[in-house]
């Protein structure tokens, strides 16, 4: 009765990711709930914007309580190679300077990222470079690009092939398919920021790169494309001690149209120290966002509630990211944190 009821739980699963293969295409890439936390994970524009030296940790476990549902995992650290910018000099009497050097417009950065959807898992590394450009009035133009290297690897073992389960009966067709495949990619990513608004638009797999399974490479698939257009304003409320920050992320992939998706998001915020928000994603979920600062810590954490029939079969989805910042140049540049 036991081994049924398991068989029928993993063939559930099989037709839930059969009927989602449209939104998994326009998602190759993971998705993170807070994506004003994790801004540099979509956008490379953003390594070091703000002058701080940064590292992160997010782990993400989506529709917790099935078998084999996606879950991410990424540690990254970024900076901005300042030597003396950001500094006032005095160059006469009524006249003073107070912006970078050219020695302080470069960002760099990098993470880690471990990624698993079902059966099929990533793990690779990116590195990014970024270049900003600052302005009058506190306002800020910055580019980025990223290379990325990944291995993508299929686990045979839980792959269920008609009513049977590939550890049980392999198939011969199946098993002359390469199961991992080492691929390299590139992206892409430009971002406007000002003392109260900001907005940044990504192109991710430059290169589409190519899923090679089969026959040593003769059958292949190439991955998409994905694009990612973010923004958001912050309002001082009249209260003291409190502001409202709207924000918007729309994601989509060379599907265009058919895998638009877009996160709209409120934040509230007192002494820019706590944090409560809620998101609404289209056609998916409704997230709860909650998060507090101490001393240079952050931490945030977001929790989905699945709106498909999903949501009577699993607990939800969970988002945790820890975030600290060091380094005292940035102090200056406090409009630009984006948290």
């Amino acid at each position: 009765m036991a081994a049924e009821y398991m068989r029928l739980k993993k063939i559930f699963i099989l037709v839930v990711l059969v009927v989602l293969i449209p939104v998994a295409k326009a998602q190759q890439t993971p998705q993170y709930s807070q994506y004003i936390m994790n801004g540099f994970l979509l956008n490379p524009s953003y390594a070091g914007s703000d002058g701080y030296s940064t590292f992160s940790l997010t782990a993400r476990e989506q529709w917790v309580g099935l078998d084999d549902s996606p879950s991410t995992f990424a540690a990254a650290f970024q900076t901005r190679l300042l030597n003396d910018s950001y500094i006032s000099k005095a160059t006469s009497v009524r006249k003073k300077i107070n912006r970078p050097t050219k020695g302080g417009r470069v960002g760099v950065g990098g993470y880690l990222f471990a990624d698993r959807n079902g059966i099929m898992k990533r793990t690779g590394a990116q590195l990014s470079y970024a270049y900003h450009l600052s302005m009058n009035n506190y306002r800020q133009l910055s580019f980025g690009l990223s290379l990325t290297a990944y291995q993508y690897f299929v686990d045979k073992t839980g792959a269920i092939l008609g009513d049977q389960l590939y550890y049980d009966k392999p198939d011969l067709w199946f098993d002359n398919y390469d199961g991992t495949v080492f691929i390299t990619d590139a992206n892409f990513g430009v971002s406007y920021m000002t003392r109260k608004y900001y907005v940044g638009y990504s192109m991710n797999n430059l290169f589409r790169g190519l899923i090679m399974f089969g026959n040593k490479g003769n059958n292949s698939h190439s991955e998409l494309g994905h694009y990612y257009l973010t923004g958001g304003y912050k309002f001082d409320l009249p209260a003291d001690d409190w502001m409202v920050e709207p924000s918007a992320m729309i994601k989509s992939s060379d599907m265009m149209f058919k895998s638009i998706q877009m996160d709209v998001t409120a934040r509230v915020y007192y002494k820019e120290e706590y944090w409560l928000g809620m998101s609404y994603r289209t056609s998916d979920a409704i997230v709860l966002l909650a998060g507090v600062k101490y001393d240079r810590y952050y931490i945030g954490y977001a929790c989905d509630f699945t709106l498909s029939d999903l949501r009577t079969q699993s607990y939800g989805t969970h988002e945790l990211t820890i975030v600290a910042k060091f380094g005292d140049s940035a102090r200056r540049y406090r409009w630009i944190n984006r948290y």
